[in-house]
């Protein structure tokens, strides 16, 4: 952390502009391990900003195609690192074991490694337990060992189709868990850190509906879950020795509207990080006299970015917004304070606002939105606006830093985040508001979002553009087909556009897996029948529609490109049939589809997909893009 922060002081005399941190590192004992270009190291962390480290492994050896570093696990001895490696154009991770000896060798290699943990059995022989992926679908957990005494084996396979098995290792290391799960419902198995090779633990048999999380500290379980009522997540207690739910004891609950984004455990306390109205807070629960602080975060703040820390005396964590990079916080228990980062505070703070409105849908529900715009903009309603919008699995709209989100801030635009129905911003319920047979409710939040800001005065239909990535891409596409005349032009990244075709594909990899959130059109016609209703490929007619482009990448196994380019067609041969019948005069909607190389879902930082989706919207809206692309290479290299 010493070498971390004397970077961090040299980096911060330089403006922001003209540096980025590539590299991952992990902290372990007296090492820093990362990534440096196509090599594995590790070096002293005092001598971390000198020449002095030394490379475990070239990842160049395993002949990828631009490798790099997923995650770094170092085994409590330092014996062994494990490293997950993949590249952009597969979701695939191969996991590489790396010895830790005078001269470091690679020991192993598994294919398809999806999570992986090490513990420490009895005869102090370090177990590396990973889990193996296939199709998308992680169903098999393995353990081995490395060295004289070598063993793989399997010994867990999850039977249920519709489940994803991950693993997670206690803060304290005390526990290993298996954590099997889908979309509604989980279950936990725990293995003794202390004994590895004993049969794992059932903490509580799956219960439809019931979703919980596994901490340990004491001889005791701190479980995060949603059983009883209300059906949103509170904080359960319980004896390690006794871990059915018959034995929980209700510890904290929380607020309602409440959202759970994560939790932390240390010595003497939990920290939980929350969303509550669309702003964040972090509540520290001592653990000794169950007392509650409660922490209200800058209001600029979007996100929470949770740092590793084996500290027990602090809790850091970064606050990101997508117009302003990460700033570091630490809450320190001594002195029960927050405290923030200094250095220079960004200019974006005193040039741009933050607001959070919120929009009526038809069931009178009240939708948040946050939005941000130059502080300095006169007549907003001149301004164009970039609606963004995501609204299913639970899952919170994407609000961490994007360079180009600054960019387009500093030239003018009005950025509009719509929290709809079938998101996870307030809580459980938000999401089972919006999904199965109540997936028109977030369009209905969707088109209430756009008309209320257009109603108190922000940008205006023939400048406004809406943008969507994956899922999103359904309440996006279901708007286009409903009500395109509150659209000039539409960015999608990898959408999911064929619902009913792909539902009905039970071959593909996610299909089993989310009829918890569309339906089963193959067996339920209520279900089919309803998708029907707002799927966007089913539902295109001639008529006119705003300008679209789309990006879809070749191999994509979570969004098909077929059903992409299916949906590309049928919507050009619709924009014709309408030209023809508007006749002479009538200028019909761009659209485009660019296809890029390789297996990813979503490349964030894409300097290409970046670039053409920028200068689509600036020409779609007729604006001057001069100084926007002079301002977007201040931050990515071109």
């Amino acid at each position: 952390m010493d070498a971390f922060e004397k970077v961090r002081t040299k980096l911060e005399t330089q403006p922001q502009e003209e540096y980025e941190i590539i590299n991952a590192e992990v902290k372990h004992g007296g090492f820093v391990y990362y990534q440096e270009g196509c090599c594995l190291v590790r070096s002293k962390d005092e001598e971390a900003d000198n020449d002095n480290y030394e490379v475990l492994f070239n990842l160049e050896e395993l002949k990828l195609d631009q490798p790099f570093i997923d995650c770094i696990r170092v085994a409590p001895d330092e014996k062994y690192v494990a490293a997950k490696i993949r590249t952009e154009d597969s979701e695939a991770s191969t996991c590489i074991v790396v010895k830790l000896s005078d001269q470091p060798v690679m020991e192993a290699s598994f294919p398809n490694v999806s999570s992986l943990e090490w513990v420490k059995d009895e005869e102090d022989e370090d177990v590396l337990f990973y889990t193996f992926q296939r199709n998308l679908r992680c169903h098999d957990v393995y353990r081995a060992t490395f060295g004289d005494n070598k063993r793989n084996e399997r010994f867990y396979t999850e039977k249920d189709p519709s489940c994803f098995v991950f693993l997670y290792l206690t803060k304290d290391r005390r526990f290993l868990t298996i954590n099997i799960m889908n979309k509604t419902t989980s279950e936990v198995w725990l293995i003794d850190g202390q004994s590895p090779w004993d049969p794992p633990v059932l903490i509580q048999k799956r219960i439809f509906g019931v979703l919980y999380y596994v901490e340990h500290r004491d001889d005791e379980l701190y479980i995060l879950t949603n059983v009883g009522e209300p059906t949103e997540f509170k904080l359960m207690r319980t004896a390690a020795d006794s871990p059915a739910i018959m034995n929980w004891d209700l510890f904290f609950t929380m607020k309602r509207n409440t959202k759970v984004i994560d939790m932390d455990m240390f010595k003497d306390h939990c920290v939980l990080f929350l969303k509550h109205s669309n702003l964040l807070y972090v509540n520290v629960i001592g653990l000794a006299d169950d007392s509650v602080r409660s922490l209200k975060l800058p209001p600029w703040a979007c996100g929470f970015i949770m740092d590793t820390n084996s500290d027990p005396k602090n809790c850091p964590f970064q606050l990101c917004s997508p117009i302003r990079p990460p700033k570091y916080y630490t809450y320190k228990f001594a002195e029960g304070k927050l405290f923030e980062e200094t250095g220079h505070e960004d200019p974006i703070t005193k040039t741009s606002r933050v607001l959070r409105l919120e929009a009526k849908s038809k069931d009178e529900k009240s939708v948040p939105m946050t939005i941000f715009h130059k502080t300095d903009s006169e007549d907003l309603q001149k301004k164009p606006l970039l609606v963004h919008v995501y609204g299913a699995y639970g899952m919170d709209l994407k609000m961490n830093f994007r360079p180009e989100r600054r960019v387009l801030v500093d030239d003018g635009w009005i950025l509009a985040y719509c929290h709809v129905r079938g998101g996870g911003e307030l809580g459980l319920q938000w999401h089972a508001d919006g999904c199965l047979t109540k997936k028109l409710n977030g369009l209905a939040d969707l088109e209430a979002c756009i008309k209320t800001l257009h109603g108190q005065g922000f940008s205006q239909p023939s400048l406004t553009a809406l943008t969507a990535f994956s899922a999103g891409g359904v309440l996006v596409g279901a708007l286009c087909n409903s009500n395109p005349e509150l659209l000039r032009a539409v960015t999608l990244e990898a959408p999911f556009l064929d619902v009913l075709n792909t539902m009905m594909d039970t071959t593909l990899p996610l299909t089993i897996e989310e009829l918890d959130e569309w339906g089963n059109p193959s067996s339920d016609r209520q279900h089919k029948n309803y998708i029907k209703r707002y799927c966007p490929y089913q539902n295109i007619k001639p008529q006119h529609y705003p300008a679209i482009h789309i990006t879809a990448y070749e191999n994509d196994e979570r969004v098909p490109l077929k059903g992409i380019v299916n949906y590309t067609e049928k919507l050009k041969e619709a924009i014709t049939k309408h030209a023809k019948d508007a006749g002479e005069g009538y200028q019909a909607p761009n659209v485009v589809l660019d296809i890029q190389p390789g297996g990813n879902h979503v490349i964030e930082d894409s300097h290409k997909k970046i670039t053409a989706q920028i200068k689509f919207l600036y020409e779609e809206l007729g604006l001057d893009s001069t100084s926007v692309f002079e301002n977007l290479k201040k931050y990515l290299k071109f």
